[in-house]
């Protein structure tokens, strides 16, 4: 049987339109059905309508799409009464292009773009009533590199009755912005869209980019950029981790975390000349293969740092200290990570079986399977012991992909610039970053140039469920539950 690929090509001018009532009507009925929202989005068309899309994904793995059509303006009644996990999704929608979620519980912008510009000192922050209740603001400007956003506490003495975070600071216009260029000379430009992220983001790039193209890629091509891929992903729990023992001054966990992760990201950097993968993907296969040097370089690496990393490891799951900062703090329950629909690390440290690596495996993880991997207690503990799990997981897979049987993996010929891509198409391409699911949906036009390009970082899911993991904690606890979670901003801040 073949895999469920994380991707989706479709004929945009094949898609029937639905009226805006009947399509919510018909996205209901899938979501009664048991699919998952992965996004909503929408565009313009012509000077008073809009086209809307919703991305699904089934119970058996496959990904669909519904699209309604309706005047600017309109309404359709919302789904967010009943599927909490689309709120932040139809509040984007809305103030994107003016279609109303009638009945949405918690309607106000996500970001303030447009004619709200100026607006976001109006917000309208949920307020906790009684005489002993107080609020307490933290940001939008933070200390050091942090990027803006603010947190507003409703505190009952010292615990935390509910939380509320308004992102949307530095609001950047991404999303317009790639519609001004070629669409095949994006990819610095993506790659820069979450720092952290940035394999993830050129993979889901590249990906659409090359089915829109009709170019297929090579096994070795996946494998590379697989390698990419996962060393990401363990460089990033690195920095995590390290977040979470300085924050609770475990000063050996925060030096050993954060040199092993400069071993990881400076492996990076001798197979590509980044740190952090940049320029190493492109649409149509990589700029830097691997060779029998590198691939010695990479095994000697995950070698040591192995070793290291399992000491460290039960050093931090062994102390009591940390035990009692950790354990039961920041929980978010099983039923509430699913209500809300939570994506990546986070959901499966509750709980929740989620993973596109596994679900949408495609030629590569079906042919080297990841295991995914989850926790039950939902808690700070949970997402720092899942992220040490996960380090190893990727690590094992690493070295065995390594390890077998090997060829030389060159560059590839790469798309030019000019390359006819598919018109009247729409594309959707996810991949699973450190965080979460990246997911891009991307739109040409008659004459095969982007009509509209969508990006969804799994932050914009997960932001609501760490204001809910702070409700009955303390608000000293807020940096290691924000840290347990290391959401991205600029995720956000599109």
């Amino acid at each position: 049987m073949k895999p469920a690929e994380p991707l989706l090509l479709l004929s945009s001018s094949e898609l029937t339109q639905l009226p805006v009532a009947d399509w919510a009507a018909q996205c209901t009925s899938t979501l009664r059905q048991g699919a998952r929202l992965l996004t909503l989005c929408g565009r313009a068309e012509g000077s008073d309508s809009v086209v809307s899309t919703a991305v699904f994904q089934h119970s058996e793995g496959h990904l669909s799409v519904l699209r309604g059509r309706a005047r600017r303006g309109a309404s359709y009644p919302a789904l967010t009464p009943l599927f909490p996990a689309a709120q932040m999704a139809e509040r984007e929608l809305w103030e994107q292009t003016g279609l109303t979620p009638s009945g949405h519980p918690w309607l106000k912008p996500v970001r303030y773009e447009g004619a709200r510009q100026q607006r976001m000192s109006e917000h309208d922050f949920f307020k906790v009533r009684g005489q002993e209740v107080h609020e307490v603001g933290v940001g939008p400007i933070h200390a050091s590199v942090i990027e803006p956003g603010h947190f507003r506490f409703m505190c009952l003495g010292e615990e935390v009755q509910h939380l509320e975070i308004q992102l949307g600071y530095q609001h950047r216009g991404v999303e317009a912005l790639l519609l001004q260029r070629p669409p095949l000379s994006l990819s610095s430009t993506i790659e820069s869209v979450v720092g952290d992220s940035s394999v993830t983001y050129a993979w889901a790039y590249c990906a659409a980019m090359e089915a829109l193209g009709d170019r297929s890629v090579s096994p070795q091509t996946e494998r590379v950029r697989g390698i990419a891929l996962e060393l990401e992903r363990v460089a990033m729990h690195l920095a995590t981790l390290t977040g979470l023992a300085t924050d609770i001054a475990f000063l050996q966990g925060g030096a050993t975390y954060g040199r092993l992760r400069t071993a990881i990201i400076n492996a990076s950097m001798r197979a590509c000349g980044s740190r952090f993968g940049r320029g190493w993907l492109r649409p149509g296969g990589v700029r830097f293969g691997l060779t029998e040097a590198l691939r010695q370089d990479l095994l000697a690496t995950l070698t040591s740092f192995a070793k290291d990393f399992t000491q460290m490891n039960q050093l931090m799951l062994s102390s009591s200290s940390v035990r009692a900062r950790f354990q039961r703090v920041g929980v978010v329950s099983i039923e509430d990570a699913r209500a809300l629909g939570l994506v990546g690390l986070v959901a499966r440290a509750s709980g929740v079986a989620l993973d596109a690596r596994s679900s949408l495996a495609g030629a590569l993880y079906a042919a080297h399977p990841m295991a995914s991997l989850t926790e039950a207690g939902g808690d700070c503990w949970a997402r720092m012991r899942l992220r040490m799990r996960e380090v190893d997981n990727s690590v094992q897979w690493l070295t065995q992909l390594l390890q077998a049987p090997w060829q030389v993996l060159p560059a590839d010929a790469l798309l030019a610039s000019q390359h006819p891509l598919q018109s009247n198409a729409l594309c959707v391409s996810l991949r699973e970053g450190f965080r979460g699911e990246v997911v891009h949906v991307v739109e040409t036009g008659a004459a095969g140039g982007l009509l509209h390009y969508k990006l969804q970082d799994p932050s914009f899911q997960n932001w609501f469920g760490l204001a809910l993991s702070l409700r009955n904690n303390e608000i000293a606890d807020f940096p290691v539950c924000n840290k347990s979670f290391d959401l991205s901003y600029c995720g956000s801040d599109l």
